[in-house]
């Protein structure tokens, strides 16, 4: 085994993207529309006092790099985008996208900047990725920084999602910069000076829907064709060398790998809140965590994004469809280089439609811990998630709960879902009947499957976590974190290492949303204003 990283100059680059792509012809960096190109050079901007808050050591370790490097000041000032070490290439890629169903033309990293692709000692490919490191050409009117509290959220939640089993991009490092930066978080005509921060994103890949859709909405078939052979071969080589029957099985594939991410997102009881064709990953990966949020409550029309509260287009119960409609306007895409329709539409249909339908179903029976699927468990789930609407009932907490209740009895203790709702004056007689019903009918599958109850609870417990980024917990971080105090970020980044993992000592962090966070901002709603 190689020895780690000590450092930076010594990590090995590929830049393959840089390598085989068209580059943006123009120098300046300015605003503009960029033709016949993937992507432009542009520098990060220059911060006054780069300070590492966090870094996440199992990211570190995907990149070989030692502890003392991560703590090192050179690593603030690389990864702050003060310096590019050896080998780093600096680029911000041209994509465009459907924002809240409509089409925006070009969008492009307008706040991200690419620093090339590491090769690690197990020969794999991690792109770096600075996330609030300054203006590039597709900024629009922005100014391409991030603030604090974002990046908080993005740096906890990304390694947060990758520990609870879903697939997403990674975090390497929070670093704060030194700089002021304005923002308007609700839109209102109330705009604060805030502490600017930068994140190192990590992925095998950063390409997302909007990447393809921009050269197909320009009738750039040749850019388009590169672009999607480049794909193939990079990030799906096992799929074989780029053809019309290749592209088929690529569409299928991505269509598999969005299909798992859904199904895991509401596994968790994640919402992504902005689920435009630009914030799609081509590998399935959970990417760009803006105003996100996780349930508290089980609620299929809940929304963290004041920007979508009253369409509720992204809201979680509509996840999947909203999946399924994006993956169409990829196929829209891509329908030049295969010049038929009904092979996609057939390959959406069973490949992201149907897989969802049975790989939900599958997970609804592994959050009750059932062995297996049968064909009347379809009401059982239903009639759950129904149940479940009916009061406000903590999500994560009633599948943690109900595992601890003892179903081998005949006459059961529900004592261990007393404290799970959030207005027990709703439990009134109504509901506590069906909930009771509901119970039996579970009580009786569970002894046709002759499952026994630690393995039922043991198969739970491995399915439904006890500890989740809620949207209280992560704010409290962030207020402490803003006077100066990061010792929370730690705190939470160490508990969510270990989310399906039970400790008393942790308690607090299982707790269901207090009182007062129902309301306030950051706890219940955000913007896109980061």
């Amino acid at each position: 085994m190689k020895t780690k990283i000590n450092t930076l100059d010594a990590l090995t680059f590929d830049n393959r993207f840089v390598r085989e792509l068209p580059v943006d012809l123009e120098i300046k960096n300015e605003t503009r529309q960029v033709m016949g190109a993937c992507y432009s050079n542009v520098l990060p901007t220059p911060v006054r006092e780069p300070r590492t808050v966090a870094f996440a050591k199992e990211v570190a370790d995907l990149l070989n790099l030692s502890e003392d490097v991560c703590e090192s000041e050179d690593f603030a000032q690389v990864f702050a985008g003060n310096r590019l070490a050896k080998g780093m290439e600096a680029y911000a890629t041209c994509y465009g996208g459907h924002q809240f169903g409509e089409w925006a033309g070009q969008l492009g990293d307008g706040r991200a900047i690419n620093l090339g692709e590491v090769v690690n000692h197990q020969k794999q490919y991690w792109t770096l990725q600075l996330k609030g490191a300054g203006k590039t050409p597709y900024s629009r009117r922005s100014d391409g920084l991030a603030v604090l509290r974002s990046s908080v959220r993005e740096f906890l939640c990304s390694e947060a999602m990758h520990h609870l089993g879903v697939p997403t991009t990674r975090a390497l490092s929070l670093v704060l910069t030194g700089e002021h930066v304005v923002r308007d978080m609700f839109y209102d005509g109330n705009p604060q000076h805030e502490q600017g921060a930068v994140v190192c994103r990590v992925a095998p890949s950063f390409t997302r829907f909007g990447h393809f859709q921009i050269f197909a909405a320009r009738d750039d078939l040749t850019l388009l064709k590169q672009f999607v052979d480049f794909t193939i071969r990079t990030d799906f080589p096992e799929l074989g060398e780029p053809s019309t029957a290749v592209y088929l099985k690529w569409f299928a594939e991505v269509c598999r790998r969005t299909a798992d991410m859904i199904v895991h997102w509401q596994r968790v009881g994640f919402v992504h809140g902005v689920m435009n064709t630009d914030n799609m990953s081509i590998l399935g990966l959970t990417i760009d965590y803006g105003p996100y949020g996780w349930l508290e409550n089980f609620d299929l029309d809940w929304t963290p994004n004041t920007t979508d509260a009253d369409i509720g287009r992204y809201r979680f119960g509509k996840q999947a469809r909203m999946a399924s409609w994006n993956l169409a306007q990829l196929a829209n895409a891509i329908i030049p280089l295969i010049q038929q329709i009904k092979p996609l539409q057939a390959i959406l249909d069973e490949h992201y439609i149907q897989n969802f339908r049975n790989a939900w179903s599958k997970m609804m029976a592994e959050k009750l811990g059932l062995p297996d699927i049968q064909e009347t468990d379809e009401a059982l789930i239903y009639d759950l998630v129904a149940l479940l609407q009916t009061v406000e009932t903590d999500m994560t907490l009633f599948f943690r709960q109900l595992a601890k209740v003892d179903m081998s009895q005949i006459e059961f203790d529900i004592s261990p879902l007393e404290d799970i709702y959030y207005s027990p004056e709703q439990l009134d007689e109504t509901y506590e009947h069906s909930r009771l019903e509901w119970l039996k009918r579970y009580q009786q599958r569970l002894h046709q499957s002759e499952i026994t109850e630690a393995e039922r609870c043991k198969r739970m417990n491995a399915t439904n976590p006890i500890y989740v980024p809620r949207n209280y917990l992560v704010q409290l971080a962030i207020d402490a974190a803003e006077q100066g105090d990061f010792s929370e970020i730690h705190k939470l980044l160490d508990v969510f290492r270990s989310p399906y993992d039970e400790k008393s000592n942790l308690a607090k962090y299982a707790a269901k949303r207090p009182d007062w966070a129902k309301e306030r901002a950051g706890c219940s709603m955000l913007s896109c204003s980061s």
